[in-house]
């Protein structure tokens, strides 16, 4: 009998240790930037709202794949922002906080963040990049499957970006890339 519980148990922590390693670990943007100071990594912002269709699919479709989990998990800080939410953001010596937020619209449209403005974000999703020292590096807009996404994830991780000066050096730097994430 003892056994057959040590068993279940053992069992029962083993899917509970996979489970959590296939899921993002989200943190806000503060903890983000305090991370940063303790340990550099580029920071990955997930700018989404809660009507946004694609933001959905990402959530459910992208941001589960174990690839791209490992990934973002080993090489990034991931922030989850509500673009149309009420978080108080400290950023630069500035503090942006939704003021005009609406919490009977928390599942509706309601009034644009204004740190969502500051990062330059026009459509949902966008997926924010920044560097080990918090500043913007880009935005990338639109629904993106893993392997799509892979090759930004590892584009800014690795500063290949800094040496893409053009769209068609993109289009080269995209025509050799080889992913290695599986949808």
């Amino acid at each position: 009998m003892t056994r057959k519980i040590i068993a279940l148990l053992a069992f029962v922590l083993v899917a509970t240790a996979t489970i959590e390693a296939q899921e993002i670990k989200w943190i806000t943007f503060d903890q983000a930037l305090a991370a940063q100071k303790k340990k550099p990594k580029k920071i990955f912002v997930d700018v989404y709202t809660s009507w946004c269709g694609p933001c959905k699919m990402l959530a459910s479709n992208t941001f589960t794949n174990k690839d791209l989990v490992k990934y973002v998990n080993e090489h990034y800080y991931a922030v989850k922002f509500n673009g149309e939410g009420n978080e108080v953001v400290n950023y630069k010596g500035q503090k942006f906080e939704n003021k005009a937020y609406d919490p009977a619209l928390a599942e509706r449209r309601n009034s644009t963040h204004p740190f969502t403005g500051y990062l330059q974000v026009q459509a949902y999703p966008t997926m924010v990049f920044l560097d080990e020292k918090g500043e913007l590096i880009t935005g990338i807009t639109g629904y993106m499957s893993p392997t799509q996404l892979e090759l930004y994830l590892k584009m800014f991780k690795n500063d290949d970006y800094k040496n893409i000066k053009s769209q068609q050096e993109f289009q080269i730097y995209q025509s050799k890339f080889k992913g290695t994430f599986k949808n």
